[in-house]
């Protein structure tokens, strides 16, 4: 019985919001927003670009004050002039490969929102039933 009630609440939960996901312009915009390749390209090229940005960081000087206050540490290795590429190895595709990963997350998510639009009514319908089948087991369980 408790294990019956484990599975059910969350099912009950979520069973409020999902008409809500189903009919809600904002989350059918962003749905499509997910889905556009165009969208997708832009959210790929942005992390890829700031991705790039960051490898070239100077990290020298953040790593000489760590340093002072810790001599022992693997940050008094570091050149003055490194940055954050060279010390996280220098890999001229990360950034595109993040890009590429951005764009494939993005798409699954796209995906799976979509789904999930497409599901909701049939979610809400089983969680009410997983509800009131709850709520007959519950009440034969006290009597």
């Amino acid at each position: 019985m408790i294990r019956f009630a484990v599975i059910a609440l969350p099912l009950l939960a979520l069973s409020a919001p999902l008409p809500a996901v189903a009919a809600d312009p904002e989350v059918r915009d962003t749905v499509a927003t997910l889905n556009d390749p165009v969208s997708q390209d832009r959210m790929a090229d942005t992390v890829s670009a700031i991705v790039g940005a960051l490898m070239q960081m100077p990290v020298g000087p953040l790593a000489e004050a760590v340093a002072r206050v810790d001599p022992y540490s693997d940050a008094a290795y570091i050149p003055p002039d490194a940055t954050l590429g060279d010390v996280t190895g220098r890999d001229p595709d990360y950034a595109d490969r993040i890009g590429a990963d951005v764009r494939a997350t993005t798409r699954m998510a796209g995906q799976a929102a979509s789904a999930l639009a497409i599901y909701a009514p049939v979610l809400k319908d089983m969680a009410r039933d997983l509800a009131a089948q709850w709520e007959r087991e519950r009440a034969a369980a006290r009597r």
